[in-house]
């Protein structure tokens, strides 16, 4: 039976021309039976070209996550709330919970492979009466995770670019304006891979990906070679308060959020499913090999500056570059010039990231709009024919990153703001949907057929994902200081013509 709009199923024809339009789509765009089949069942036409497989698609969310290159970047975080015991063991608890979460979402990303991610799952988990409401809120939750991710990411990599300057110039002034600016510039680049080269995006990732295992290795071995060398048992012992929180203990779980700004993203691959080949079986698998990696790279990088920061830690977070790592280098070398060839590799990684953070931000919103989650859906949603990207999808992600790159002119915690901004947004969302699934689970109903099912192991997975994303979400909203001045956004939305995508779903 179909259960289609009623503007979508007054005829049988119209739902035989939907199938015909899918197997004709599908057949182009290299999709196999199994696509056709989940992307049939769920009631979407195929628009986007599936040019990514495994390696293309593991590779594509390896960059993405950068996690040896923000557990540079955030180290500042850790050093101030913990310490560098602290930033060791809160990045092993974020690893040991974000697994259970990549899990869960596995399963849920190979049962409805489609770009929508969390919004469509949660519109075919939660309860009936309330998957309208429950899937429009989380579809709210993506789009602003996502959209301030990318602002986020082409912020961090303009703070490596502004961070060199100030290393080769000493009379350089890091200037908010010039922040704005770069930001914005960064983010037209990573427009430009996704619209004109399109069609190179897989080959960018392969190439990407080298360069991030090479340059990985080339900061192991530096600071492992060149760097001081403390008690070892001090560095995995000793927490520090280094923020003035009065408690060790609490500066030490407010250093959580570093880890997780390294680490938050497990839905990143999702939003590709409709341009992979066979997702529902490949998508899990990727994720959980990415999830991996990711997590080896991110932990064997902490502990090793960790383990070379030298004894003066107030000077690394005064550091007159902005990035406390690239004193840590410049400390360990002694050269100039060695610190800026590995500040310009990391600077390119995180420029790459921003392609890709790109990609997967503008398909959340176009699949959002598909469904007509969003103002102006029908603007967001077009896919131009022959480039089959949602271009205007991506030209929104530009303006929304322009705009909140502006904050960074009067504000001088820009970074933190945007960045919780875009963590409350997404952990908010895997809460929602991994407990709708968990409570499926708890109640003994049966769930949609998937390539990758936890089995009987599931309600544990979903348990303690939860536990890990509660605890996260709470310290989301802390500062990375205490009493900072005061900060505050709000936004307000209204549900237009918005009926889920659930509706859109044949039954079984």
């Amino acid at each position: 039976m179909s259960t289609y709009p009623e503007h979508a199923k007054s005829s049988g024809v119209q739902t035989t021309n939907v199938e015909l339009a899918n197997a004709v789509a599908v057949g182009e765009k290299h999709g196999t039976s199994h696509d056709l089949s989940d992307m049939d069942r769920m009631g979407k036409l195929q628009q986007l070209r599936r040019d990514f497989q495994f390696v293309s698609i593991f590779a594509y969310a390896v960059i993405l996550g950068s996690t040896w290159e923000y557990a540079l970047v955030v180290i500042g975080i850790s050093l101030a709330n913990g310490g560098p015991a602290g930033g060791i063991w809160m990045f092993l608890i974020v690893c040991f919970g974000m697994f259970f979460v990549v899990l869960s979402m596995a399963e849920m990303g190979s049962m409805a492979p489609t770009s929508g991610g969390q919004f469509h799952w949660v519109s075919e988990i939660a309860p009936r009466r309330h998957q309208k409401l429950i899937s429009y809120i989380v579809g709210w939750m993506c789009a602003i995770g996502w959209q301030a991710a990318m602002a986020t990411t082409a912020l961090a990599a303009t703070q490596q670019l502004q961070g060199l300057i100030a290393l080769n110039s000493s009379t350089y002034v890091i200037k908010g304006w010039h922040t704005t600016l770069f930001t914005i510039a960064i983010t037209i680049f990573a427009l430009i891979w996704n619209t004109f080269f399109v069609r190179n995006l897989p080959l960018i990732e392969y190439v990407g990906f080298v360069l991030h295992v090479l340059g990985f290795f080339a900061f192991i071995i530096v600071l492992w070679v060149m760097g001081p060398r403390p008690d070892t048992r001090k560095v995995w012992t000793e927490f520090q308060d280094n923020s003035g929180w009065g408690s060790t203990g609490v500066s030490t779980l407010v250093g959580i959020l570093g880890p997780i700004v390294t680490l938050i993203g497990s839905d990143s691959a999702c939003h590709l499913s409709e341009e992979l080949r066979d997702a529902s079986w490949v998508l899990p698998r990727a994720m959980v090999a990415t999830a991996l990696v990711n997590y080896l790279l991110g932990f064997i990088m902490t502990l090793t500056v960790m383990s070379r920061l030298g004894d003066d830690i107030p000077a690394l977070l005064t550091t007159p570059f902005g990035q406390p790592w690239m004193q840590v280098l410049l400390n360990a070398t002694g050269s100039k010039t060695t610190t800026s060839i590995m500040a310009a590799t990391t600077c390119i990684l995180l420029i790459l990231c921003s392609i890709n953070v790109i990609i997967t931000s503008s398909r959340q919103l176009f699949a959002f709009a598909r469904d007509q989650g969003l103002p102006f859906s029908s603007f967001l949603a077009y896919v131009h024919p022959g480039v089959d990207v949602p271009i205007n999808a991506i030209l929104v992600t530009l303006l929304l990153t322009t705009l909140l790159s502006l904050i960074i002119i009067g504000s001088t915690i820009a970074f933190n703001v945007i960045t919780s901004l875009g963590q409350v947004g997404l952990i908010s969302s895997y809460l929602v949907v991994i407990g709708c699934i968990f409570y499926k689970r708890l109640l003994g109903l049966p769930l949609l057929p998937s390539r990758f099912s936890l089995g009987r192991s599931g309600i544990l997975v979903n348990g303690i994902a939860l536990a890990f994303l509660s605890t996260a979400f709470v310290f989301s909203f802390f500062p990375a200081v205490p009493r900072p001045d005061a900060q505050g956004m709000n936004w307000s939305v209204l549900m237009h013509k918005y009926v889920g995508p659930v509706e859109y779903v044949k039954e079984q």
